[in-house]
C-alpha cells in the first residue's frame, strides 16, 4: 500500500462555487465535556428512522426487552433494524408523533425503562476484520442498525457495497460539520478519534479504497489535532487529515469532494460513480462499535444550543429519548426562546413541540431566540437580483426553478436539475424578498416523485394488461393451431380412404361382393335358397344325386296317391 505523508493540508484545495460565510456560533456548546444524558422513564423508538422501508416490530405489548436487543427487523434491501436503548417492558406499539417534515405520526415501540440497563447477549467481537469476508462485515453493520448520522440516515450497509461497476479508490470521512451551532461531530473527533479512525479502516477495507481523506473545517483545531494524533499513533499511512476553509455548505459530500480533490460528481450521479464513498464521522465511529465491540446503534452525540436554552452542551443521548427531558437536563428554556429547531438554522426542522423523540438522524437541538431565527417574514415579489444563483453551491438557477415550481410546471423545473439541489438554504438566506425558495423546491421534488410513482404504477398496469392480452391471444392461437391439426388429420384419413377405394383389385372384390349380395337378395325374394353346390367332391355329388332321386320317387308316389283319391271321389258309391 502506498504511504502518504500525514498532514493537515498537503494538497491543493479547490474553490467551492457560491456558499456563505456564516457566524459559526459553535463556542456556546463546547465549553464542557460530553456527558451521558439521564436515563428517561420512557423511550419512544420509531420504526422508521432511515431512508427506505420501515422496520417491522418484533415485540408486542408486555414483552420484556434487554438493552441492545433488536426490536424491529429491516424489511427489504434499503432498510435498517432498530434496537432497545435500555432494558424494560414494551408498553405500546402504536403511532406516535415523530420529528418529520410531514408532521405525521409514525409507528413506534414505546418502552418503560426498568432502570437496570441489563444488556442482551451481544454478537461476537471481530478484532481481525481483515480476515473476514466483506459480506459478513456488511451484515454485521446492517444488523447493528447503522445509518448515516450526518442527517441523511441512509443505511450504511448499502453504501459499503458500491458494486463491481463502481470501483472505489477514495474513502472520504466527513468531519466538516459546516452548519452553524452544531458541534457534536467536533466533540466526537476530540474524544473518540481512535474509534473514528478504526471505523474508517473498516470502511476502507469494505469498499476497497486505497486512500482515506478526513476533511475538517479550520474552525475545529482541537478536532484536527486529535485526528492527526490518531493517524500518527496508528501508523495509518493510508489516511490524510485535510483542513478545509470554513464555508457553508462545505460539508455536503459532493462539495467536500470538490474542495479536497477538484473532482465533480456528475449531475444526477452519486460519488460512487467517480470512485468516492463518503461517510460521516459519527457513522464511522458507530461502525467501529458494531464490528469491534458488537454494539448496535442505540445512542449518539447531540448538541443542545442556542440563546433559548440555559446551558448549551453536548450529550450522549439514547435513541428514543423525549426531547423535553434533554432540554430539562440542559437547564430548561430561557425567556427569550422563539422556536425549537431539530438540526441547524439552515437545514433544520422547526418542531411544534418538544414531546417527540430523538432519532438516529438528530444531531442538534437549537432553541433559538428572535435574533438567531427571526419569525417568518412576508414573502415579496422576486426582483430578479440573481443573488440566489450566486450563492448556490451546485451552480443551479434558483430563480428559474422558483418560477416553474410556483407554476407547478414539474417537467420544466426538472430540466433545471431540480434533484441536484441539496436544500442547503443558501438561496433562501440571501433572498432580499424573503422568498422561501427551499420550500418551493421541496414541494416540487415531492410532487415530482409522486407523479413518477403514478407513472410507474400506470406503466405496471399497462404491462399487466398487455401481458393479459398477449396471453389470451396466445391461448387463442394455440387452440386454432390444435383445431387446424385435427382438421388436417381428418383430411388425411379421408384422402387415404379415397386412395384405397381407387385400387382395381379392391374395386373388383367390392363389385363381386355387391353382385353376390344382390343375387342373394333376389333369391330371397323368390323364396329360393342357394344350393351351395360349388366345389363339391365326387362323394358329395353322388350323395346329392341319390337324395334327389329319392326325393323324385317320393314326389311321384305322393302325386299318384293324390290322383287315385281324386278319381274315387268323383265316381261316388
Amino acid at each position: 500500500m502506498a504511504q502518504q505523508k500525514n498532514s493537515t493540508s498537503p494538497r491543493k484545495l479547490h474553490r467551492l462555487h457560491g456558499g456563505l460565510h456564516l457566524p459559526d456560533n459553535k463556542q456556546q456548546s463546547i465549553g464542557s465535556t460530553v456527558e451521558k444524558a439521564r436515563l428517561p422513564q420512557q423511550l419512544i423508538i420509531p420504526l422508521s428512522q432511515h431512508i427506505g422501508e420501515p422496520a417491522e416490530a418484533l415485540v408486542k405489548v408486555g414483552d420484556p426487552v434487554l438493552k441492545g436487543q433488536m426490536i424491529g427487523k429491516s424489511q427489504g434491501y434499503i432498510s435498517a433494524p432498530v434496537h432497545a436503548p435500555t432494558s424494560g417492558v414494551v408498553t405500546a406499539v402504536e403511532a406516535y408523533p415523530v420529528p418529520h417534515p410531514s408532521g405525521l405520526p409514525a409507528h413506534c415501540v414505546i418502552i418503560e425503562s426498568d432502570g437496570e440497563e441489563r444488556w442482551c447477549e451481544l454478537p461476537e467481537k471481530i478484532a481481525d476484520y481483515e480476515s473476514q469476508e466483506p459480506g459478513l462485515l456488511r451484515e454485521r453493520i446492517r444488523s447493528a442498525g447503522i445509518v448515516g448520522l450526518g442527517g441523511a440516515a441512509f443505511p450504511t450497509s448499502v453504501k459499503t457495497n458500491p458494486g463491481a461497476g463502481n470501483p472505489i479508490h477514495t474513502l472520504v470521512i466527513n468531519g466538516a460539520e459546516c452548519e452553524p451551532y452544531i458541534t457534536c461531530d467536533d466533540m466526537l473527533m476530540r474524544l473518540r478519534s481512535e474509534q473514528v479512525l478504526s471505523g474508517a479502516a473498516i470502511l476502507r477495507y469494505l469498499v476497497g479504497a486505497k486512500r482515506c481523506l478526513i476533511g475538517i473545517e479550520d474552525n475545529k483545531p482541537e478536532a484536527i489535532a486529535a485526528m492527526e494524533a490518531a493517524v500518527t499513533s496508528a501508523g495509518a499511512g493510508w489516511a490524510e487529515v485535510v483542513t478545509i476553509p470554513t464555508r457553508y455548505p462545505s460539508g455536503g459530500e459532493k462539495q467536500l469532494i470538490k474542495i479536497m480533490t477538484g473532482e465533480e460528481v456528475p449531475s444526477g450521479g452519486i460519488p460512487g460513480h467517480i470512485g468516492f464513498v463518503c461517510h460521516n464521522v459519527g457513522t464511522t465511529a458507530a461502525v467501529a462499535d458494531a464490528v469491534l465491540e458488537g454494539i448496535p446503534l442505540i445512542s449518539r452525540y447531540v448538541t443542545l444550543t442556542g440563546n433559548g436554552i440555559s446551558t448549551p452542551c453536548n450529550l450522549e443521548v439514547l435513541i428514543g429519548t423525549p426531547i423535553n427531558e434533554l432540554i430539562e437536563q440542559a437547564g430548561g428554556y430561557t425567556d427569550s426562546v422563539n422556536k425549537l429547531i431539530l438540526g441547524g438554522p439552515m437545514m433544520g426542522l422547526t418542531l411544534e413541540n418538544d414531546q417527540v423523540p430523538i432519532t438516529k438522524a438528530a444531531n442538534c437541538l437549537l432553541a433559538a431566540d428572535h435574533s438567531e431565527s427571526p419569525s417568518n417574514s412576508t414573502a415579496l415579489a422576486c426582483i430578479r437580483c440573481g443573488r440566489c444563483a450566486e450563492a448556490c453551491p451546485v451552480t443551479l438557477l434558483p430563480q428559474q426553478m422558483y418560477w416553474y415550481s410556483r407554476a407547478k410546471d414539474l417537467e420544466k423545473v426538472q430540466e433545471y436539475n431540480l434533484f441536484d439541489c441539496i436544500e442547503c438554504g443558501c438561496c433562501s438566506h440571501v433572498c432580499p424578498s424573503h422568498i422561501p425558495l427551499v420550500q418551493y423546491f421541496r414541494y416540487a421534488k415531492t410532487e415530482s416523485r409522486a407523479k413518477k410513482r403514478e407513472v410507474e404504477a400506470s406503466e405496471r398496469a399497462r404491462a399487466r394488461h398487455e401481458a393479459r392480452v398477449a396471453r389470451q391471444a396466445r391461448i387463442k392461437a394455440e387452440r386454432a393451431a390444435l383445431m387446424a391439426k385435427k382438421k388436417a388429420a381428418l383430411a388425411k384419413n379421408t384422402a387415404a380412404k379415397k386412395a384405397r377405394d381407387s385400387d382395381p383389385k379392391k374395386a373388383a372384390i367390392e363389385a363381386a361382393k355387391k353382385r353376390a349380395a344382390e343375387k342373394k337378395a333376389k333369391m330371397a325374394q323368390q323364396g329360393v335358397e342357394p344350393e351351395n353346390t360349388e366345389n363339391l367332391t365326387e362323394a358329395q355329388k353322388k350323395a346329392i344325386d341319390e337324395a334327389d332321386a329319392r326325393r323324385s320317387e317320393s314326389s311321384a308316389e305322393i302325386k299318384k296317391g293324390e290322383e287315385a283319391t281324386t278319381s274315387s271321389e268323383q265316381q261316388g258309391p
